[in-house]
């Protein structure tokens, strides 16, 4: 049985990690392209990824995860499953990219797991806080933005769903107050916002919360040299 831990998490000094939490149809895809799309307009380097699936061996575990035809799985390998993304992902993905000094921009990422698998699922969150902490290395998004949706709105946009999106409204409802009860917990490091609002008004908002931490990472790579 695991040991409940508390975690302090590891903040890259090189680079800006930003991450798009939410429910399901919350819009995240969209703002993460456009912010993608702003700050390289501003002339950043970006590597806009994304969560479970931009690795080669990812690509596999997603199609598990997320197919249909993959029936029921026990809610604990769902979640190895999911850690074992993360840590590929954050090892070749997310890590050298902000070790170049890059805007990494991901659509999901370890709140996911401790919304849906953990919350959703109802397993104990301390332990599967602890397996997906160690499998990317206990790294955390310096910001972390969170479109918050009611799942009766947000699932309403899909025709055909995946094993997740297929899953009942409480599971959704869990999953959404665990992404709204983990950026209460650390406020510096969120930013909540109402996915109802204008597109073009959550894009400014969210520029408006980056921006300063570009500025911050920037004179982070001048002191370096």
């Amino acid at each position: 049985m695991f040991t409940e831990m508390d975690f302090t998490g590891t903040y890259l000094p090189q680079g800006l990690f930003v991450c798009f939490e939410g429910g399901e149809g919350s819009g995240k895809s969209t703002q993460s392209r456009l912010l993608a799309e702003r700050l390289e307009s501003l002339g950043h380097v970006v590597r806009l990824t994304f969560e479970p699936g931009d690795t080669r061996v990812g690509a596999e575990l997603r199609r598990i995860v997320l197919s249909p035809e993959t029936g029921q799985l026990s809610d604990r390998t769902e979640v190895l499953l999911y850690a074992a993304d993360k840590a590929e992902h954050v090892d070749t993905v997310v890590v050298p990219a902000l070790e170049r000094g890059e805007v990494v921009i991901t659509d999901r990422y370890v709140d996911t797991t401790l919304a849906y698998q953990g919350a959703g699922r109802g397993l104990a969150i301390g332990e599967v806080e602890e397996v997906a902490r160690w499998a990317t290395g206990d790294l955390r998004p310096h910001l972390t933005v969170v479109l918050d949706v009611d799942p009766r709105d947000g699932l309403g946009r899909f025709e055909g769903r995946d094993r997740i999106e297929a899953e009942s409204l409480d599971f959704h409802q869990r999953a959404r107050q665990s992404f709204l009860d983990l950026a209460a917990a650390d406020p510096d490091h969120y930013l909540v916002l109402d996915a109802r609002a204008d597109r073009d008004e959550l894009a400014a908002r969210i520029l408006e919360r980056v921006t300063p931490l570009l500025a911050r990472a920037t004179a982070a790579a001048e002191a370096r040299g």
